[in-house]
C-alpha cells in the first residue's frame, strides 16, 4: 500500500490504481507502506502506470512552459506584472504595477530575484507555489 503527500496533506494507505486517480505528478512524494518518502519517480511500478495514464505528462508540459514564460517576464518585465498576468493573477500584477511606481522602480530587484527563483524551482514547486496557490500575491 501507498501514501502520498498532496497540498502537505497525507493520504493513504491506498493501491497504485487509485493513487492514479489523484493529480500525482512524477515529483509527488510516495511512501510504500510507511517508509521513506520519495518522489513518485522512484517507484518502476508506479511510473509504469503514471505515464500509462497521459494525463499529468501535459499537464506537466504545460507547467514547465509557463514557469518558463514566468520566469523570463519576471525577470525582464517584472516591474509591470507581466509573470503575474500570465498566470491569470489579474490582482497580483496590478499590486506589482503598484509597488514598483511607489518603491520608484526598486520593485523590480524583487522582481528580478522573483525570476531567478522560478527558473530554478521544480515544476512541481512552481505549481504549488504560484498556479495552485490561493495567495492574492505569492513571491517566494
Amino acid at each position: 500500500m501507498y501514501y502520498i503527500t498532496l497540498n502537505n496533506q497525507t493520504i493513504g494507505p491506498m493501491s497504485a490504481e487509485q493513487m492514479m486517480a489523484y493529480n500525482v505528478t512524477n515529483e509527488t512524494p510516495v511512501s510504500r507502506d510507511g517508509g521513506e518518502w520519495q518522489p513518485l519517480y522512484t517507484y518502476p511500478e508506479l511510473m509504469e502506470r503514471y505515464q500509462k495514464s497521459g494525463k499529468s505528462y501535459v499537464a506537466n508540459a504545460e507547467v514547465s512552459s509557463k514557469k518558463t514564460l514566468c520566469g523570463i517576464m519576471a525577470i525582464l518585465l517584472g516591474g509591470l506584472g507581466v509573470q503575474y498576468f500570465v498566470m491569470g493573477k489579474t490582482a497580483a500584477g496590478l499590486i506589482t504595477i503598484l509597488l514598483t511606481i511607489v518603491t520608484c522602480g526598486l520593485w523590480e530587484i524583487v522582481t528580478l530575484i522573483q525570476g531567478i527563483m522560478m527558473l530554478c524551482m521544480t515544476e512541481s514547486d512552481f505549481k504549488r507555489k504560484y498556479i495552485d496557490s490561493t495567495s492574492t500575491l505569492p513571491l517566494f
